[in-house]
């Protein structure tokens, strides 16, 4: 049987993407941000994960005005790294698992949640980041993806609790897969942020070491905070942290932290990290 050992939240700050791209992660700006994720990388590659679950956003490079799925899972066999406007991410192409993405789109579907079904899409930052945080840059990602998109980015955005509760759908939606496999979870975006406006450039750090802390230990009561808890406090891009709400549903009640990393500033973006793990595991 598939069976979910660990979960993982990251930022998928686009300046990070292009500080390893163009080999600065070296620089004294950027030396304590990667810094951060040298224990992860250990972990995960004793780990070795079969399949991740990808929560992420779309940063208008596969949905736009057009068309806004609140929750969208790619099914297709791969995905190809995105242009972004300065030419798509020198990463390797994502590979999917398309028998456990149909299987967990189904049961999701049964289970009362609307999902968009994608069968080609190109993934962005949002995605490809959190892979080079945790794998580096190398020439194949070692496990497969299945890229799960969430809109946090056009009014109204699900709710922490509708996401909490996706979360703990895509666990029961695991674990009734029947072949055996070690998957993760990964919820990205945030931490506090705010990129335009009279407040751009706005970092709440109590705020966001609070929410590492409930997202630990008391995820039921962070899945309650509204919307506007989070823009007021987190700035307009901090909604981007129910993402994390979805990784956690899709664990124990009670993990064990096995990593936990947190930066001012990358970019404009506080970055925070966790690394958890089901006690059962």
């Amino acid at each position: 049987m598939a069976r979910i050992t660990a979960g993982v939240a990251t930022s998928h700050v686009p300046a990070i993407g292009a500080a390893l791209d163009n080999g600065r992660s070296g620089d004294d700006y950027w030396r304590p941000v990667f810094a951060g994720y040298d224990a992860s990388k250990r972990w995960i590659a004793e780990q070795k994960p079969d399949v991740i679950i990808l929560v992420y956003n779309d940063h208008a490079s596969a949905f736009s005005l057009e068309l806004i799925p609140t929750f969208a899972i790619g099914c297709a066999e791969s995905f190809n790294p995105a242009d972004e406007g300065w030419g798509p991410r020198p990463v390797p192409v994502v590979e999917g698992h398309p028998e456990l993405a149909w299987h967990m789109a189904e049961r999701l579907i049964l289970d009362e949640f609307d999902m968009t079904i994608v069968n080609r899409m190109d993934v962005d930052h949002g995605l490809t980041v959190p892979l080079s945080l945790l794998f580096g840059q190398p020439e194949a990602w070692p496990c497969q993806v299945i890229p799960l998109a969430v809109n946090v980015v056009q009014y109204p955005p699900p709710t922490g609790h509708r996401c909490y509760m996706l979360g703990k759908a895509i666990r029961r939606a695991v674990d009734s897969f029947p072949k055996d496999l070690k998957v993760m979870v990964f919820g990205t975006g945030g931490m506090s942020h705010q990129l335009q406006g009279p407040r751009a450039g706005l970092i709440n750090s109590p705020f966001d070491n609070a929410f590492l802390d409930r997202l630990v230990d008391d995820p039921v009561a962070q899945s309650k905070v509204p919307h506007i808890d989070y823009m007021r406090e987190a700035g307009s891009e901090g909604i981007e942290l129910v993402m994390w709400l979805i990784m956690r549903g899709a664990l124990d009640d009670k993990v064990h932290v096995a990593h936990r990393f947190y930066h001012v500033p990358a970019s404009n973006t506080a970055v925070g990290h966790l690394v958890l793990e089901n006690a059962g595991a």
